[in-house]
């Protein structure tokens, strides 16, 4: 099942897409009768409530009555998680190309709320950075409230999956001459701007994606791929992730996984940094495509 956020006008509206039509998750379950959906307003809604497997029974109900949505806006398929977590070199062929070894657990950063930018949306380059990239991801995103998760059992914490776009800021994540630091990598302003991460079109249930390590992850820009590799190359697959980063932190229905990108970023391979009226696709075969204008800052 494919779910996700939208509005039309005002606030948001929780969605389900059947042959590329957008439609009401409340008002199909008011219609088939699944009370417990009716009054449901988000995604993020419908995790926190622990309605997902309601969801599913209602996807594959009859829904006789049952209009799309006109001229929907699609929005990010969750709006506000608690959490946003990114996991840094889990792909060797990144590794080789940024000259870096995988770590021996993972290494996680953060992003924000700000950062979210949904399917359409532009990508902000901001005023302070000239050398603006991107790295394609499959997104996780968490179903259920969980720590100290066990590997064995991590799947049983998800949701489903999404696709991201990790915009990263290289003049500042990386120490440029004249800003040198003792502390490494500047992770915040490097990876956190505002409007820099691209998440969407909306979240593919787990049901739909039995092996998620046979999806294939590409990227283009303005038609031109730039990245492309299989979810299984990832070094520490989502079972470690997931109980790597519940050891101590609690993951919470919505919360974001992001599990790293390929070798083909900009930093890297020559390729230009996106400018003003680039047009960034990032796909992952059997789950979806985000596509992206980007825009300067004014």
């Amino acid at each position: 099942m494919r779910i996700l956020n939208y509005a039309i006008g005002g606030g948001a509206r929780a969605g389900f897409v059947r042959d590329g039509r957008v439609y009401d998750l409340a008002e199909a379950a008011r219609i088939a009768g699944f009370d417990r959906l009716a009054d449901i307003g988000s995604v993020d809604e419908l995790l926190g409530r622990g309605l997902l497997p309601d969801a599913l029974r209602l996807g594959s109900a009859q829904q006789p009555g049952v209009k799309p949505v006109d001229k929907p806006r699609v929005l990010t398929p969750v709006l506000k998680p608690q959490k946003i977590l990114m996991v840094a070199v889990n792909y060797p062929s990144h590794g080789k190309e940024s000259g870096v070894k995988p770590p021996p657990e993972p290494y996680f950063f953060t992003k924000f709320t700000s950062c979210l930018v949904a399917d359409g949306e532009p990508i902000l380059l901001p005023k302070v950075s000239k050398k603006v990239d991107w790295e394609v991801e499959l997104a996780v995103i968490i179903g259920s409230r969980g720590k100290y998760i066990d590997g064995e059992r991590a799947f049983e914490y998800v949701a489903g999956y999404t696709v991201a776009n990790d915009v990263s800021f290289r003049d500042y994540q990386f120490p440029q001459p004249g800003r040198e630091t003792p502390l490494g990598y500047n992770w915040v302003k490097g990876k956190s701007m505002d409007a820099s991460l691209p998440l969407g079109p909306w979240l593919v249930t787990a049901d739909e994606v039995p092996d998620p390590y046979s999806l294939r992850l590409t990227l283009s820009v303005n038609g031109v791929k730039r990245q492309d590799a299989l979810a299984g190359d990832m070094f520490f697959k989502i079972e470690k992730l997931i109980e790597y980063v519940s050891s101590g932190i609690t993951l919470e229905p919505g919360d974001v996984i992001c599990t790293g990108t390929p070798a083909g970023v900009a930093a890297f391979s020559g390729a230009p940094y996106l400018k003003d009226g680039d047009f960034v696709e990032a796909k992952i075969e059997g789950v979806g495509s985000i596509r992206n204008p980007v825009v300067a800052e004014k």
